[in-house]
């Protein structure tokens, strides 16, 4: 699990993807990749969510997760599938416990001190937190840093190239994910050439940042 944990980390973005026609999965694979960010977390909002999982996973070269996984029977099929780590949009006890069984990296939406404060009492160290802009961005994360000071965030919801590097200057926060690389609108448009291009542009940004800091 540090493994996946440390990809993440490295790349300091997670594109956050709603795939409806499996034919472009690989695509997308190859567009983020060649703008630098062979990740994705593929959300299961689609019907093609579950077998685009399912494809990519079988490449070496591609980080992919499962994203808006709501239960624990979802949980058991994206693991099946292939899924290197799975994201929910809430904290939902049965779903995280059966990440933890599958010893795979479970990241559950928190927005609440109560859902950190669950968190803890399953052993985790970072959590999705979402939806970040309207649950306060930044702000909400250093009141939560005090009291939680031991957990970790990757912030999802209403992230963009605008307050990316907000986000990634809190220590604390691993990674944002964010739909801004590849938009369904994109995808569905057969616009790989710009996804590569946001890829690249936010890799941009983020080698800056960390040059800066």
């Amino acid at each position: 699990m540090a493994d996946i944990v440390k990809q993440i980390e490295d790349l300091k973005v997670v594109p956050v993807v709603a795939i409806q026609n499996l034919d472009d999965a690989e695509r997308l694979a190859d567009a983020l990749t060649e703008g630098g960010i062979p990740c994705a977390e593929i959300t299961l909002r689609t019907e093609a969510g579950l077998p685009a999982i399912e494809l990519l996973a079988k490449r070496s070269d591609f980080l992919v997760g499962a994203g808006t996984v709501h239960n624990a029977d979802q949980a058991a099929a994206v693991i099946d599938a292939g899924a290197k780590f799975v994201v929910a949009p809430g904290f939902n006890p049965k779903t995280v416990a059966k990440c933890i069984d599958k010893n795979v990296p479970i990241f559950p939406g928190t927005s609440s001190p109560t859902d950190l404060e669950m968190a803890m009492e399953f052993g985790l160290e970072i959590v999705k937190f979402f939806p970040a802009e309207a649950m306060g961005g930044v702000k909400t994360l250093k009141a939560f840093h005090g009291p939680y000071h031991t957990i970790r965030f990757m912030p999802t919801g209403g992230v963009s190239m605008a307050n990316l590097k907000d986000y990634l200057s809190l220590p604390y926060v691993i990674g944002c994910g964010g739909s801004w690389m590849a938009k369904g609108d994109l995808i569905a448009a057969g616009r790989f050439d710009e996804i590569t291009r946001l890829a690249k542009e936010t890799v941009a940004m983020v080698k800056e940042f960390q040059a800066n800091v």
